[in-house]
C-alpha cells in the first residue's frame, strides 16, 4: 500500500494526516505548533516529533509554512489556477530526517491585489467533493481573513478577502468597544444580539459597517445592549457587512446562494445572517484541506501505489 503525509500547517496550529492508498485518513494528529509557534529545533523537529511511528512516505504541506515566514516559501501562482497549476509548482524541502516535503504555493490575484496561502488546498477538495460547484457559484471561506471566491471553468479566477475574523478580534481586544467587557463562553452566546447587528449591518445601506460600529458601545451606554452582549453585536455587524458588502459588489444575486467552506460553528453564524438578508440558506462544505491535499499529490505523482520502504507499524 501505498501512503502520504498530508500537512495543513497554519500560523498557529499544525495537524498531520497520514493517508492510505486510497486517500483514506488513517490517522490525524494535532500540535500547537504553527510557524510562530515552534518547539526547540524549529520546522525539523515539528515535522520529526509529529510524523514519529509513521512510514517513511512522500509529505505534501499546505498552508503558512509556505510563506517567507514559513520554513521554505513557495511563491504564489497568479490566476486562474487549478489543481495542475498548484501540483506543477511544489517547492521540495529536504528534511534532515530524509523526508522530502512538498509546499503547496498560494494563489495570487493581481486584480486586487490579493493574495490567499491554504484557501486554494481547501477549494480544490470542495470542488473535488461537489463538482457541481465548478461553474459560478461563489464560494466563502469563514476565517480570521474570510474569502469570497470566483470560479470559472474548475479554476479559482478570482476572490476577495474580508478580514472580519481579525477584526473582530481587534474591536474586541484593543478598542473602546471591548472595554471592561466580560468574557462569554460559547454556550452563552446571544443570537438576538447577534441578529440585532446583523441587521444594521444590512440597515447601514450604502454607507457601510464603518458608520454603525460605534452603536456597540451607544446601545451599552443607553442600556439597550448589555455588556456581555457586545461580542455578539460586534459579530453580527462584521459577518452581516460582509453579505452587504458583496451584494453591493455584485458577487452574488438575491436568489442565489453560495456555498460556506470551513468550520461548522462559523458557517452557522453565517447562514444565520444570510437568513437575515433573505438569502437562500447557503450550503455547507466541512473542511476540504484533507481531500485537497489527496488531490494534489495524486495530479502531482505523490500518492501511488508504492510499497514503504521500511518496516512499519501503524497504530489502530
Amino acid at each position: 500500500m501505498g501512503w502520504l503525509i498530508g500537512l495543513d500547517w497554519g500560523t498557529s496550529s499544525l495537524r498531520a494526516m497520514l493517508f492510505d492508498g486510497e486517500g483514506g485518513v488513517h490517522e490525524t494528529r494535532h500540535r500547537a505548533w504553527g510557524i510562530r509557534q515552534l518547539p526547540d529545533g524549529g520546522f525539523e523537529a515539528a515535522l520529526s516529533s509529529i510524523c514519529e511511528g509513521w512510514p517513511s512516505c512522500p509529505v505534501l504541506a499546505a498552508g503558512m509554512v509556505g510563506s517567507q515566514q514559513g520554513w521554505h516559501e513557495a511563491p504564489y501562482v497568479d490566476t486562474p489556477v487549478d489543481v495542475h497549476a498548484l501540483a506543477a509548482r511544489l517547492v521540495t524541502v529536504a528534511a534532515a530526517d530524509g523526508r522530502r516535503i512538498h509546499i503547496v504555493p498560494g494563489v495570487r490575484d493581481s486584480a486586487g491585489p490579493d493574495v490567499m496561502r491554504g484557501e486554494e488546498t481547501q477549494l480544490i477538495g470542495a470542488l473535488d467533493a461537489q463538482p457541481r460547484i465548478a461553474e459560478g457559484t461563489p464560494l466563502v471561506l469563514p476565517g480570521t481573513h474570510s474569502k469570497w471566491v470566483q470560479l470559472h471553468r474548475r479554476r479559482i479566477s478570482g476572490f476577495t478577502t474580508m478580514m472580519t475574523g481579525e477584526l473582530y478580534g481587534v474591536l474586541r481586544t484593543h478598542s473602546i468597544l471591548g472595554t471592561s467587557l466580560p468574557d462569554a463562553p460559547a454556550a452563552a452566546r446571544n443570537h438576538e444580539s447577534f441578529d440585532d447587528g446583523v441587521r444594521a449591518a444590512r440597515a447601514s445601506g450604502s454607507a457601510g459597517v464603518l458608520t454603525r460600529l460605534f452603536s456597540a458601545r451607544t446601545l451599552v451606554l443607553e442600556g439597550k445592549l448589555d455588556a456581555a452582549a457586545v461580542p455578539d453585536y460586534l459579530s453580527g455587524l462584521l459577518i452581516g457587512e460582509e453579505w452587504r458588502a458583496a451584494l453591493a459588489a455584485g458577487w452574488l444575486d438575491r436568489g442565489e446562494a453560495p456555498v460556506l467552506i470551513g468550520d461548522e460553528a462559523l458557517c452557522l453564524r453565517y447562514r444565520r445572517a444570510a437568513a437575515l438578508f433573505d438569502l437562500p440558506d447557503p450550503a455547507w462544505i466541512a473542511d476540504a484541506t484533507a481531500r485537497g491535499l489527496w488531490r494534489i499529490a495524486r495530479v502531482a505523482g505523490l500518492a501511488v501505489d508504492r510499497p514503504s520502504p521500511v518496516p512499519m507499524e501503524l497504530p489502530g
